[in-house]
């Protein structure tokens, strides 16, 4: 088990080197000057080149990397260009509100999306199984930002239930979560369906009955905990892009997160801090990964992880 984990966690050092090489040459080649949001367009021509020149922006792209790369691999990922204030820092003041919403939306997910991808598959009407498919498939086909400006006007504006407007609190949190959440409630939910309808046609859930276990005894204890494999791949894969998808959700509802803190360095042309940001995307994605192999030998004793594999 550690060979494995030491193999899997050196495997993530040339991917975050690629995704810091990809996204440092692919923002630098967006169009746009972050010397003219700094300055403007206030400054004169003069005054512009000095400070191009004192940022390092004059520099070939690969001199440029090369001094972000030495700084980063110290821990020092710089400073915004916009705030003047380090990275890192503007990250952390963030990162809390970002983690806090994923974490939100995933529990929702994984609360409704279980138990109706189980009662689809046990159900014996058919019409119940189609029911629950068919809101699945609705929820899936919903776009984030619209079904948010529905729920502000419905809860928020109509009802003054919950603030949809930043805020502090539970409440603040209920819509921005609702909102993230509930695509992933139709992928998980689908996903379960099918993978116990495919467990629960196996022999040895045929023998667990003959043995006289209670169905829930069968369903929950058998067949749940056999299916959950490819479940807990997907809920895994889905809260890395709960992650990301704080972007869109945390602008409809003005939440002061990484969402908003990206948006506004892209529009800066803020390269060190969108460098930052992708970067912290990136490991929180492939540490999800990590974790979730880690628990597969929990779930399923005949899966072993060692160096040899």
């Amino acid at each position: 088990m550690a060979a494995y984990v030491i193999r899997r966690v050196l495997s993530i050092v040339p991917i975050l080197l690629g995704v810091s090489i990809i996204t440092f040459f692919s923002i630098h080649l967006t169009p746009g000057d972050p010397v003219d949001q700094i300055l403007q367009n206030n400054a004169n021509k003069e005054a512009a080149d000095r400070l191009r020149e004192h940022l390092g922006l004059n520099d070939p792209l690969p001199v440029q990397y090369m001094h972000w790369f030495g700084s980063a691999i110290q821990g020092d990922f710089g400073r915004s260009l916009l705030t003047n204030a380090p990275v890192s820092q503007e990250i952390l003041d963030r990162f809390p509100s970002t983690l806090q919403l994923a974490i939100a939306g995933m529990l929702i997910s994984v609360l409704l999306g279980i138990p109706l991808g189980m009662m689809a598959a046990i159900s014996k009407r058919a019409w119940l199984d189609s029911s629950f498919m068919v809101l699945a498939l609705g929820g899936l086909s919903i776009p984030s930002f619209w079904l948010g400006m529905l729920l502000s006007l419905f809860f928020g504006i109509k009802l003054g239930w919950f603030p949809i407007l930043g805020g502090d609190g539970w409440k603040a949190l209920v819509l921005p979560a609702f909102t993230l959440g509930i695509v992933n409630v139709a992928i998980i939910a689908r996903l379960t369906r099918s993978s116990m309808l495919e467990v629960i046609r196996q022999e040895y859930i045929q023998t667990a009955r003959a043995k006289g276990l209670s169905e829930r005894a069968v369903v929950i204890r058998h067949a749940f905990r056999n299916s959950m494999i490819p479940i807990l791949t997907v809920i895994g894969i889905q809260f890395g892009n709960l992650l990301a998808g704080t972007v869109i959700v945390e602008s409809v509802f003005a939440r002061a997160g990484l969402g908003t803190l990206a948006i506004r360095a892209i529009q800066a042309r803020d390269f060190p801090l969108i460098q930052g940001i992708v970067l912290l995307y990136a490991v929180l994605y492939v540490g999800t990964t990590l974790i979730i192999d880690l628990l597969y030998g929990t779930l399923d004793p005949r899966i072993r992880l060692s160096g040899s594999r």
